[in-house]
């Protein structure tokens, strides 16, 4: 009998990282999809594109379970950090959401890449992760792009709709550090399944307040589903990245997502930021491309068996 062949650490850590590009291609059309469906003749509502999303990706994560028959492949260990996780996710989705259609999805998804800023300020808190002097630099170059982004000469239209982007991936930031505080005992399925959870009645909560709106054309439909769809897959695709390859090297790769959707957005809708706004995004992203990568060299040599 012969024995079963897995792939090379190398070979997994090359389809992690084709994995991480189909994630940001299906995220930056997403939020175009998401920006799209402001400006039909008949809006649909950030909060209503996000509830599609929402459903679709609890539809996807109720299948296979429903078909084994196997409800722990739902419900895992029920720690605290997975409703909390549902929570924080759920409410940072429906804000990014609000954000995009305020201001665009290009500048949008550079306020969202500052979550990894928040999450080196909060793991020692949270991980008890000790940073180190030199990840302060890319810290500082975050929030300077942050500055710029935020500046006051820049005269901006709707500076709430920035402020909304960036309390968004603070919340973001604190789901993904609930997910490490989950632990490998729950499986991605599981943690999916929390943020559907959860979402839910964020989302009851915003309806009651402000009102349920559906989307009303066969076009309405078509983008809020498509916007839906390619969150869905996009958060599969993201999540077998980092089962495959060294979560450094998909973290880098996954800085390409604001940059494409940067570029969909001027393509399609004309939307750029300025000169300093311009500055603000690419400060940003070259402190998310080092901060993953001085944590890393901070514990060792860098290599797709990490």
């Amino acid at each position: 009998m012969k024995k079963r062949s897995f792939p090379r650490k190398e070979t997994l850590a090359r389809r992690g990282v084709l994995d991480m590009l189909i994630a940001s291609v299906l995220f930056a059309l997403m939020g175009n999809g998401v920006y799209a469906c402001a400006l039909l003749e008949d809006p649909v509502p950030a909060a209503t594109v996000s509830f599609i999303r929402v459903i679709v990706n609890l539809m996807v994560v109720l299948m296979p379970a429903l078909w084994s028959k196997d409800h722990r492949l739902l419900f895992g260990d029920r720690r605290p950090s997975l409703w909390l996780r549902g929570l924080f996710g759920g409410t940072a989705l429906m804000l990014s959401f609000i954000t995009i259609q305020r201001i665009g999805a290009g500048e949008s998804s550079f306020l969202s890449a500052t979550n990894g800023v928040w999450i080196a300020l909060l793991s020692p808190f949270l991980l008890q992760q000790k940073n180190r002097l030199i990840d302060g630099i890319a810290v500082i170059g975050a929030v300077l792009g942050l500055y710029l982004l935020l500046h006051p000469d820049r005269h901006l239209a709707d500076p709430l709709g920035r402020w909304l982007g960036l309390f968004s991936a603070f919340l973001m930031a604190l789901a993904y550090l609930m997910i490490a505080r989950a632990g490998r005992s729950n499986t991605p399925s599981t943690i999916v399944f929390y943020f559907c959870l959860m979402s839910l009645p964020v989302h009851a909560l915003w309806f009651w307040a402000q009102g349920w709106q559906m989307p009303e054309s066969p076009l309405a439909w078509t983008l809020s589903l498509f916007a839906g769809a390619a969150g869905s897959l996009a958060q599969f695709f993201l999540t077998r990245a980092y089962q495959k390859a060294p979560a450094t090297l998909i973290s880098t790769v996954g800085t390409l997502s604001p940059v494409l959707s940067m570029g969909l957005s001027v393509v399609f809708f004309g939307v750029m930021p300025d000169h300093l706004g311009l500055i603000g995004c690419g400060l940003i992203l070259v402190s998310g491309l080092l901060l993953p990568w001085l944590r890393t060299r901070a514990k060792g040599p860098l290599s797709v068996s990490s």
